[in-house]
């Protein structure tokens, strides 16, 4: 393709959107793992509520940590170079965590896993800002939104299905390849856009955070991103299993069952919006008020969950697909900003997901354990968390129910 060509639909699927999308895959594959595999932690090492929290949870808390660099990389060094960069990481994790023995050293590796894999959604989001017209970045994030939640059906019932076979340990072996795998094709097959990285001073990139992160309509999106986004990522990645199996009294299997609808859920929603927000939006249904539409319904889903009224497998795959929706704030807040700064909105939002995700994911086996100790049953204490996330995510649904009256930036 030469400079000035325009390049092919052939291009940027091949080219662009497949590699970003593996990657995405692998990301989301990471995230929710540890839900079908704690049972076998929690024989192997003797953990605690609030220490499986902690191990699970160490992937958000290096991933939130690594977002602003993240934003400042990708904005300067480009999307190709620093998410191949980073996948050498989680490579690096997956060894770690496939061999070892002790609770610390699964938390490191855990940890290398997320910071490997912090890059994967935002490198993608950003190079869609740099290759693909601006009309059809609605489709492209649902589309790869899709490839996590594949990424997610991938690890549970099919996981569960394979873990005799080759255990979690072999799991964790056969990631470290294909991150290895990934960040060889990002990094060798894709292209680099001339001239779409200034470079700066870091004085400037820091600026750039703080112009970011000063602005008020970063704030009415960053409750919602906390407690709906980072909040579903926290029940997906761990705390849907021990609802599941404590609550409602089913076998890991058909819980795993349960998870896998959750997640297929998920990836009709996420395809859905990818082939439907364009005609949604000609027909006066943007993305901000889809998101806002989808989030509202996921409230009232989960009210059901928990108050046990309707088919469970039928409840868990319509929240999965409902949230789906959320994933529409990048590409929302995006277009609040100007487009230089597309990375450093992207990474600083995600990092109030994943901010979130961990505070939900650790606090709630704090919470758990704290309530078990003083003598309520483990169906109850369940039952009062998830209340306690509920009313979390009523309150910061009312700043996104305004977030209308910001104008995108032209």
């Amino acid at each position: 393709m030469t400079p000035r060509s325009a390049p092919s639909s052939t291009f940027l699927i091949s080219r662009i959107f497949l590699p970003f999308a593996l990657g995405y895959y692998l990301s989301y594959l990471m995230r929710t793992v540890n839900a079908v595999i704690s049972p076998d932690l929690t024989r192997e090492l003797g953990l605690g509520a609030a220490d499986l929290g902690l191990l699970t949870s160490m992937y958000f808390f290096t991933f939130g940590l690594a977002q602003i660099p993240v934003g400042i990389a990708l904005d300067r060094y480009g999307p190709r170079r620093v998410e191949a960069a980073l996948l050498l990481i989680t490579a690096l994790g997956g060894v770690l965590f496939a061999t070892g023995e002790s609770l610390p050293t699964l938390a490191s590796g855990r940890g290398l896993i997320g910071m490997g894999v912090s890059a994967c959604l935002m490198a993608g989001l950003k190079g869609f800002t740099l290759w693909f017209p601006r009309e059809k970045l609605a489709s492209m994030t649902g589309y790869v939104m899709s490839c996590g939640a594949l990424g997610a059906v991938t690890a549970s019932a099919p996981l569960e299905a394979a873990l005799p076979f080759i255990g979690w340990r072999g799991a964790f072996w056969l990631v470290a390849g294909l991150a290895a795998s990934i960040a060889a094709l990002i990094f060798f097959a894709m292209p680099e856009k001339d001239g779409s990285h200034p470079r700066g001073d870091l004085r400037h990139a820091l600026r750039g955070v703080r112009e970011v992160l000063s602005a008020r309509v970063f704030w009415g999106f960053a409750a919602q991103s906390a407690f709906f986004t980072g909040g579903f990522m926290a029940l997906q990645g761990l705390w849907a299993m021990p609802w599941l199996m404590e609550v409602n009294g089913y076998s890991r299997a058909l819980a795993a069952n349960h998870l896998f609808w959750l997640n297929v859920g998920m990836l009709i929603g996420q395809l859905s919006i990818g082939a439907w927000a364009m005609p949604l939006a000609a027909r006066g249904i943007p993305p901000l008020r889809l998101m806002q539409i989808g989030l509202f319904v996921s409230l009232v889903v989960e009210a059901l969950i928990i108050g046990e009224i309707g088919s469970t497998l039928v409840l868990w795959c319509v929240l999965g697909a409902v949230s789906a929706s959320g994933a529409q704030m990048y590409g929302v807040l995006s277009r609040l900003f100007p487009i230089h700064l597309t990375g450093r909105v992207t990474t600083s939002i995600n990092l109030m997901a994943f901010v979130g995700a961990f505070a939900v994911q650790w606090g709630l086996g704090g919470l758990l354990d704290g309530l078990r100790a003083g003598g309520m049953g483990n169906a109850s204490s369940l039952r009062v968390a998830f209340v306690i996330l509920l009313a979390a995510q009523v309150l910061s649904f009312i700043p996104l129910s305004r977030a209308g009256r910001y104008k995108p930036v032209s």
